[in-house]
């Protein structure tokens, strides 16, 4: 019996990429979703960890630090999720929902429109992108998919 490696396991359908335009693919959405989700995983670890910044900022938002572990719980969940090809479509929708209410909160409360308020948007965007270019189940729900046909 064969034993399977990481990205076996978490990205079965490209673990054997055929050429080179393959491999580049791979490695663009490899980078497009991995940053914004690398980020956000030390943003769920850090409010996981209470730390002293954290609380006061969140505070600042209207959220108690008794809400930060279930926050940074969802947020983890959902990026470990987003790893696994089973999962990786339910992941990325609630990541997408998480990052919504993040949008919502910053319209709340004023924010300036493009360090703020439009930066869970730009993550979204990257995650969904660099998930297009890795999973064809992915590009088959964008509707830039059907126009290409």
């Amino acid at each position: 019996m064969k034993t399977l490696t990481i990205e076996e396991t978490a990205f079965p359908s490209l673990a054997a990429p055929s050429g080179k335009s393959s491999s580049r693919k791979l490695w663009t959405g490899r980078i497009l979703a991995g940053l914004p989700l690398l980020f956000m995983a030390w943003d769920a670890t850090v409010k996981l960890l209470a730390i002293p910044m954290v609380v006061e900022a969140s505070a600042k938002l209207g959220f108690a630090r008794a809400t930060l572990p279930v926050i940074g719980t969802i947020e983890l969940a959902a990026i470990i999720l987003v790893l696994f090809r089973r999962t990786r479509i339910f992941g990325a929708v609630i990541l997408s929902a998480y990052l919504g209410g993040a949008v919502a909160t910053h319209v709340q409360h004023g924010d300036p429109l493009f360090t703020h308020t439009l930066f869970p948007i730009f993550f979204a965007s990257l995650i969904w992108g660099g998930l297009c270019l890795l999973d064809p189940r992915v590009r088959e729900l964008s509707p830039l998919a059907h126009q290409a046909r």
